[in-house]
């Protein structure tokens, strides 16, 4: 900025955009634009080949219209936004109106919206209503989409068996390094899996392996899989339309945008049914998670296909989605709790005051959410709502569902 300053100076955002604006309204030949661009020419253009640059003066002459010139009283304009104000049942009534001819339900107490036909070209229209309210979306049946053979477990064992990968111990947190067949072959055979010192069986977790770059290099065949079956590619892709991260200029520092590959043992198989396989935790980005293929453990210990079901049903689960655990064709493979991010200083609050409980050290620096150190259980989920009001949004996830969060979502698994 110059160093002398004079009343058209702006010395602050507001002070840039009046003087600014008003020299624009005014006629002013010498205005200039208020942004440099961030676009090169014709980088960004809608139908009428508008650049960015003239669209931010338009929005900054409009921003101030109203204060220029000085001796003309205000116009006052009443306009009706399309969002609505008061709550999310309006935007829900209107969507049954507006989206008829897109199969979709609500489920956990309307929290999550469920898009029924991954193959409904509309569906991102719905999605787009729904995601402006911050809320998770369910779209199932994307495993039809996929090459089934190459997400068995067999499969992917087969391939990259000799392959090093960490891999984290969920009860008790402790990573090891072994070899990728080490975990697979205890995936679906019980009697192959490690044992804990009291002769339980471990439920062991591959961690994040591969990721990122890593993953479309050991994998291209699954990844251009997964790219190709991503649901509402508008949004999920990584060229989508819609999709934020794929319009970043180059100096941005982007998030671990993956691909990941997450592969955990259920706990159907342990006496111990208060842990997860992914603690709660908010990640920094948008997130859609596919559950790819689901695992029929066999062995001593195993519960039977009833008794897994019946563990589902003891949750706090929508009608819905008690109705889907009743459809045989139906598979269930993961069971999520789901928060919203403005609970998360309530959620926070309440596992420090846990830790103190259990006499254990709460340090000052100490975030329980980004240490991910704890999966609350049951009781402690009660808990949650009885003294802080926080409910607990129950979702099963099928073979082929995706589950899309939004930044910010907690949730464990």
């Amino acid at each position: 900025p110059p160093t002398s300053q004079n009343n058209e100076q702006g010395s602050t955002l507001r002070d840039l955009l009046t003087t600014t604006a008003g020299k624009l309204r005014l006629g002013s030949t010498d205005a200039g634009i208020a942004f440099a661009p961030v676009y090169s020419t014709g980088t960004v253009s809608g139908k009428s080949g508008r650049s960015m640059p003239n669209i931010l003066d338009d929005i900054i002459a409009s921003v101030v219209e109203n204060k220029i010139p000085p001796n003309r009283a205000p116009k006052i304009k009443s306009e009706i936004k399309d969002e609505p104000k008061d709550d999310r049942k309006c935007a829900q009534d209107d969507c049954s109106k507006r989206y008829g001819d897109i199969p979709y339900s609500w489920i956990c107490d309307k929290h999550v919206l469920w898009l029924r036909d991954h193959k409904n070209s509309n569906n991102w229209k719905l999605f787009k209503e729904c995601w402006r309210h911050g809320q998770p979306v369910l779209v199932s049946g994307m495993h039809k989409k996929m090459n089934f053979s190459l997400w068995k477990a067999e499969s992917i064992s087969l391939d990259f068996g000799n392959q090093q990968a960490d891999i984290l111990n969920c009860k008790d947190s402790i990573i090891t390094t072994a070899n990728v067949k080490e975990f697979w072959d205890g995936f679906e055979d019980v009697s192959k899996r490690q044992k804990v010192k009291n002769g339980e069986t471990a439920v062991l977790k591959l961690k994040d392996w591969p990721s990122g770059e890593d993953f479309k290099a050991m994998m291209p065949a699954r990844y251009e899989d997964l790219l190709k079956s991503l649901p509402l590619p508008e949004y999920c892709s990584p060229e989508g339309k819609l999709n934020l991260a794929s319009h970043l200029p180059g100096f941005f520092v982007r998030p671990d945008l993956g691909p990941r590959l997450c592969s955990a043992y259920g706990v159907a198989a342990t006496k111990d049914h208060d842990i997860g396989t992914t603690n709660l935790h908010i990640e920094v980005s948008d997130v859609v998670n596919i559950l790819v293929y689901v695992g029929i453990a066999k062995g001593n210990g195993v519960l039977s296909k009833s008794g897994v079901l019946k563990k589902f049903e003891e949750e706090d689960l929508d009608d819905l989605l008690r109705k889907r655990l009743k459809d045989s064709s139906e598979l269930p493979g993961a069971l999520w709790h789901i928060y919203a991010g403005k609970d998360a200083d309530k959620i926070r609050e309440f596992l420090q005051k846990i830790a103190k409980e259990q006499g254990l050290e709460v340090l000052p620096e100490h975030d329980p959410i980004r240490d991910q150190s704890w999966y609350v259980n049951k009781k402690l989920r009660q808990r949650l709502l009885e003294e802080y009001g926080v409910k607990t949004c129950t979702v099963i996830q099928f073979l082929g569902d995706a589950i899309i969060l939004p930044a910010g979502a907690l949730h464990q698994v």
